[in-house]
Formats: C-alpha cells, structure tokens, sequence
C-alpha cells in the first residue's frame, strides 16, 4: 500500500502540480462514490484518504493565496 502523502508533500509542489493532483484525487473519488452506490467498493477507507488529501490540497492552495494577498498589500 503506498503512503499517503502529505501536506508537506503538496507544499513542494507548484501551482501546477497541485491542480492536476487535485483534478486526479477528485476523480477518483468520484470512481469510489460511484462503487460504494453500487456495493462494488472493496476498501471504504480509500474514500476518508481521497477527501483528506483533498483538503490538504485544498488547505495549500489557500495558504498560498493569502500569502500572495499579503505580498500585493505590502507592494501597494
């Protein structure tokens, strides 16, 4: 099995990267959505780890957006 990355993981990654990961783990959740509505998922906890990674994603994006609104506000 492998290990979940972390939030420290996501932080290495550019904007870029972290969409795209993003877009992945989205999409797979939905894949295991769709199995759990149709008794076919086997490991119910993959779901807990996609929405987790998520929202460390999600929580990265964020922090990133209100360091640049910092940075503008220091500029103007």
């Amino acid at each position: 099995m492998a290990k979940q990355p972390k939030a420290a993981d996501y932080r290495q990654m550019n904007d870029e990267q972290l969409a795209l990961t993003l877009k992945d783990i989205e999409r797979d959740l939905f894949k295991l959505r769709f199995q759990s509505a149709t008794d076919r998922l086997e490991t119910p906890s993959e779901m807990l780890k996609a929405r987790r990674s998520i929202a460390r994603i999600k929580t990265v994006q964020r922090q990133r957006e209100l360091a640049n609104e910092k940075l503008e506000e220091k500029k103007a």
